[in-house]
């Protein structure tokens, strides 16, 4: 007998502001206890450190969480120079100092980030970082002492600012694909400056299509169900709760829209390829397309058109 899922039924997107100090997995549980969902899941994980834009995906938002994992990134952080810590972080324990040169300029930095960091580089993540060795993640192997290698990896920084030079403190604004990891690039930084750094402040701004000012921060969502009080209803309270998500669709939202009949919506929801009406040569292949049953304006997933003109569900929303 199949155990039943404990929480209600939630479908959507919440664009939490992570504070700093708790993992991800902890401000995912806390909200999904808020909401009290019985299925729920993030969009890549920001180390305790950092702040910002954590995206969480209830019930069916879920099916489309990959395409926020896949999504650039935009990222504030304050690198400290003349200190390297054994994580790169400001979390870590300072393993090496040395001074910064005292003729370094704002302009000298600018110079070396635009030449060696920008564009599509390669970078080895950190021992610190959730990747996985042999199941395992390596923050995990990391903190027991275990050496494991590291391959490198080819990420695209398509801009990097430097927002401003405090002597020892180095402000940046980053904006790069997925899979980047800005404390390697802090450190490789800190390296050929010939001094060391690590990340002082990390701050992801936006995720893919959402950006930083569509966030709420962890203690307004608490403060907002206290205000509501013991006046309030259960139901109101998951009313006005429910007001705050993005629709399971939005992270594909700027897909191409796809309109099927009756026919072709009843045969999708078996699951089954669907026949579009197309010419010999005139088909649209897409690799990517939201699918609407133009009766009712539903959303029912995503899928791909092939050359040959069928429409091929890959994500499809649940019918019960």
């Amino acid at each position: 007998m199949a155990r039943r899922a404990k929480g209600r039924s939630v479908n959507g997107i919440f664009l939490l502001d992570k504070p700093g100090g708790i993992s991800s997995n902890r401000a995912l549980q806390i909200v999904k206890r808020i909401y009290g969902a019985a299925k729920a899941g993030h969009t890549g994980a920001l180390d305790p450190l950092a702040t910002g834009m954590l995206p969480l995906c209830f019930g069916e938002a879920t099916k489309f969480s990959q395409f926020l994992l896949d999504a650039d990134k935009r990222y504030l952080t304050t690198a400290k120079l003349g200190q390297r810590t054994d994580t790169s972080d400001a979390d870590g324990q300072v393993v090496e100092e040395r001074p910064v040169p005292d003729d370094l300029s704002l302009e000298q930095i600018d110079q070396l980030l635009q030449s060696q960091f920008t564009g599509l580089i390669t970078q080895v993540p950190s021992m610190f970082s959730a990747l996985k060795h042999n199941g395992q993640p390596l923050y995990k192997l990391a903190r027991q002492g275990i050496e494991v290698e590291v391959k490198s990896r080819q990420i695209t920084v398509y801009e990097i600012q430097v927002l401003d030079f405090r002597g020892d403190e180095v402000d940046l604004d980053i904006r790069c694909s997925k899979g980047t990891y800005i404390r390697s690039i802090v450190q490789d930084m800190g390296e050929m400056l010939g001094c060391g750094a690590h990340v002082q402040m990390l701050r992801r701004l936006d995720s893919g299509p959402y950006k930083a000012e569509a966030m709420m921060p962890l203690a307004d969502l608490e403060q907002l169900v206290a205000d509501m009080g013991s006046e309030a209803s259960p139901e109101s309270i998951q009313m006005r709760l429910d007001e705050l998500l993005l629709p399971p669709w939005s992270p594909v939202e700027s897909a191409p829209e796809l309109l099927l009949d009756e026919a072709q919506t009843r045969t999708l929801c078996f699951g089954q390829s669907v026949v579009l009406d197309f010419s010999p040569g005139e088909c649209p292949a897409q690799p990517l397309v939201r699918i609407i049953d133009a009766a009712s304006e539903r959303f029912l997933g995503i899928g791909e058109i092939s050359e040959s003109g069928q429409l091929l569900p890959r994500r499809l929303m649940s019918t019960q």
